[in-house]
């Protein structure tokens, strides 16, 4: 007989593989698919995220997303903020040994929002939950 599954206390997604080294990932809340597959070098197609890949953009989405929600907690305009970040793995035995951010910041902000609006990226949930071998250089541009 088996155990009564605990409900879920967070999200819930699911993920089905799919041929040629894909997956199809679902977001149990909103229903949103998402596909990746493996990278080129390990035999993917390179049509899309790989996993590692989604670790990149989770990183820079979170960063861009947490500075918009404390600034908009704190009534600081922050306008609209772009953002690329570059992963790079190591050697094998293959992981994500950087994860380099650029951010381009919206003109009119003070050093002090400047200053907080960076503090806040780099302290981001999804740069905090990665182990501290990944390395997370983060760059800031401001066009005044």
């Amino acid at each position: 007989m088996s155990q009564p599954q605990t409900p879920a206390t967070g999200v819930v997604m699911t993920v089905v593989s799919q041929p040629q080294f894909k997956t199809q990932l679902t977001h149990g809340p909103s229903g949103t698919v998402a596909v990746t597959e493996a990278p080129r070098d390990n035999g993917g197609t390179g049509g899309s995220f790989s996993p590692t890949d989604m670790v990149g953009a989770a990183l820079v989405s979170c960063a861009v997303t947490t500075m918009h929600l404390v600034a908009s907690r704190e009534g600081i305009a922050l306008g609209e903020v772009r953002g690329r970040v570059e992963k790079r793995m190591t050697p094998p035995p293959r992981r994500i040994g950087e994860l380099v951010l650029e951010l381009q910041m919206p003109a009119g902000l003070t050093a002090e929002q400047r200053k907080r609006m960076e503090e806040t990226a780099h302290g981001c949930p999804v740069a905090r939950s990665l182990h501290p071998d990944v390395k997370l250089p983060l760059t800031f541009s401001y066009p005044d």
